[in-house]
């Protein structure tokens, strides 16, 4: 079952019917959508989130619904989009977790991604018990790469790939960025203990 992790403004949970349509609007989105092969249909959209939800059920990790629980930008409750882990599930990654988060455009600019994205490296780390979380995307993709740097994330240019899944042109050579247990703030308090998993894309 699906265990949710609080911040100070943000609730990572479980999926519901609710948050369909708000998931919709963002990924049609074209501006959301612009490092991305394309925006989603409704139901390719629907299709992600019940995914994502199963996924989240049965392993109680995976990509989370991220509402907004404080007074900050957006409101009260207001379902801002996922953040989490999934597994790439391709050659270099196939058993790799990877960290990623897609929020709706009301909610760029306010450290929502970042506040997410720490939550869920926590439970990667220290629940999950992950050696190392990589990150990638689109060369062009400076804003998500930002956010890679703030929790921590560091480029491996070695590592930069043409991704299998996207279609040739600008958006598909991507940059790898990692950051390894022992290597976070705190990592030695934690008493963090390495292991792999390898269940399945959860269709990021």
């Amino acid at each position: 079952m699906a265990r949710e992790h609080r911040t100070d403004r943000l609730v990572l949970r479980g999926w519901r019917e609710d948050d369909r349509e708000p998931f919709a609007a963002l990924n049609a989105d074209p501006e959301v959508m612009r490092h991305y092969p394309a925006p989603l249909t409704r139901a390719q959209s629907d299709a992600m989130a019940a995914r994502a939800g199963e996924h989240l059920e049965r392993e109680a990790w995976g990509l989370w619904a991220v509402e907004v629980v404080g007074a900050g930008p957006g409101g009260h409750g207001r379902f801002a989009g996922y953040t989490g882990l999934s597994v790439p599930g391709f050659d270099p990654f196939a058993s790799a977790v990877e960290i990623g988060w897609r929020l709706a455009r009301w909610a760029w600019g306010h450290g929502y991604a970042t506040e997410a994205a720490t939550a869920a490296l926590a439970v990667g780390f220290d629940e999950l018990g992950l050696d190392e979380i990589v990150s990638f995307t689109a060369v062009p993709n400076e804003r998500s790469q930002a956010v890679m740097r703030r929790i921590g994330m560091t480029r491996d240019p070695d590592g930069d790939f043409d991704h299998p899944r996207v279609p040739p042109g600008p958006l598909r050579r991507h940059v790898l960025y990692r950051i390894a247990a022992d290597d976070r703030p705190g990592a030695a308090r934690a008493g963090v203990a390495g292991k792999s998993v390898t269940e399945g894309d959860t269709g990021q």
